[in-house]
């Protein structure tokens, strides 16, 4: 695996998804080795822990050639198209056999293009998804021999608007380990007060945190003893000093254990404004027995054919009200959380996903040379016309070296 930033799944939905895909592998008997240019984090998870190599590896520069073609692996894992970007042609040179895997975590251009309408203050349009972040991220999916799509409105969006073949995408949300014991569920009466998590370096949390300052006084005016409880990893002091404790508007910071904090509210708020993928903040919720009040953004790609475990509302107004109703009526409070149990045992099942994942790897690696020959496109896309990034890559190195002989002397 070439990882974007170190795992660090206690604070981010990424950062779990990472780890469930690295402990599917380890259960195969693989040799698993996480390899990353990023700097090292306070809350990355210790991967030998989970006997799991971690190397650390440079951004353009030839040492990763070296590195991977003694590693010589049947399949590299890029962790956003921002690595296979970096890393995808050096790979497909020092190990041309090697499978090609992207895990999208959620399409980059939706979010983005979602970011970009909502900061002009309208829907988005076509022209704000058909951007430049699209065509390389795109042009990511079509190199790789398979991606992983976490929702399947993007499996669909890829399908039917950027016209990708099937073939080279797979849908796989997040794994949930069903044998693991259910956090203790707390009843309607144990439970009080409101609570949203999320990592606030994500701009869709930081977003969300901004909205409910609109929404939660229409909420408080209602229900005057409730706290909302705002937890996160690494809070800005933009977001601290927003905290109020005459308002009840508490900014906590870093939860330790998110399934606790979530257990003991009432309701999750996640008035998501912009954002792609499926998020992990709800999940949990589900996981926990929390029902939850998000935007149609928030809901999205998660619930098939199954109605949201809580209410989907999208004005501050609808919200609050939303979030009030619930709040206060014990009965479809119970009926939330029955249909947050269907929808776990139906979607998110890892056992279920794993095996599908790992039977589409082999289909794929028995026939990898023709899977190849069928996707023209990406074929296109690797030959060296194409190849931008590749000699933007050997430019830098080759520039930083210089440097480094003109220091010596």
């Amino acid at each position: 695996m070439i990882g974007y930033v170190w795992p660090e799944p206690k604070s981010s939905a990424a950062g779990s998804h990472m780890l469930s895909l690295l402990r599917l592998f380890k259960k195969q008997n693989w040799t698993v080795v996480f390899s990353t240019p990023a700097q090292k984090t306070e809350h990355m998870i210790n991967l030998a822990d989970e006997d799991i190599e971690s190397v650390e590896i440079l951004l353009n520069d030839s040492s990763f050639d070296k590195f991977v073609s003694e590693l010589n692996p049947d399949l590299v894992l890029f962790d956003r198209f921002m690595m296979e970007e970096q890393f995808g042609w050096r790979v497909e040179q020092a190990c041309p056999n090697a499978m090609r895997i992207l895990d999208t975590e959620d399409l980059q251009c939706l979010r983005g293009a979602r970011q970009h309408a909502h900061k002009n203050n309208r829907t988005m349009a076509k022209e704000d998804l058909f951007s430049d972040l699209a065509k390389r991220e795109i042009a990511a999916i079509l190199r790789s021999d398979l991606s992983l799509i976490i929702s399947d409105f993007e499996m669909e969006l890829l399908s039917e608007t950027f016209k990708v073949d099937r073939e080279l995408i797979h849908h796989l949300p997040f794994m949930l380990d069903t044998r693991q014991d259910t956090p203790s569920s707390k009843s309607f009466s144990e439970r009080k007060n409101f609570v949203t998590i999320g990592n606030f370096r994500h701009a869709p949390n930081w977003d969300s945190v901004l909205f409910l300052q609109e929404i939660w006084p229409l909420i408080r005016k209602e229900i005057p003893e409730a706290e909302l409880h705002i937890f996160g990893s690494y809070p800005p002091k933009k977001a601290t000093a927003l905290n109020n404790t005459k308002t009840g508007f508490l900014v906590k910071g870093w939860a330790e254990d998110a399934f606790e904090v979530l257990a003991n509210a009432r309701v999750c708020l996640a008035p998501l404004r912009f954002g792609a993928g499926i998020k992990g903040k709800l999940i949990d919720s589900m996981v926990v027995g929390t029902p939850s009040v998000t935007t149609a953004i928030g809901a999205e790609g998660m619930t098939g054919h199954f109605s949201w475990p809580g209410i989907v509302a999208n004005t501050p107004q609808e919200i609050a009200q939303a979030a009030i109703r619930l709040y206060q009526n014990e009965e479809q409070w119970v009926d939330s959380q029955t249909t947050a149990k269907d929808i776990l045992a139906s979607r998110y099942n890892g056992d279920i996903l794993g095996e599908s994942l790992l039977n589409r790897i082999t289909k794929i690696q028995e026939n990898l040379d023709q899977h190849r020959k069928n996707n023209f496109t990406g074929a296109m896309l690797r030959h060296h016309t194409m190849k931008s990034t590749q000699f933007m890559s050997r430019w830098i190195e080759t520039k930083t070296q210089l440097k480094q002989l003109s220091d010596k002397h």
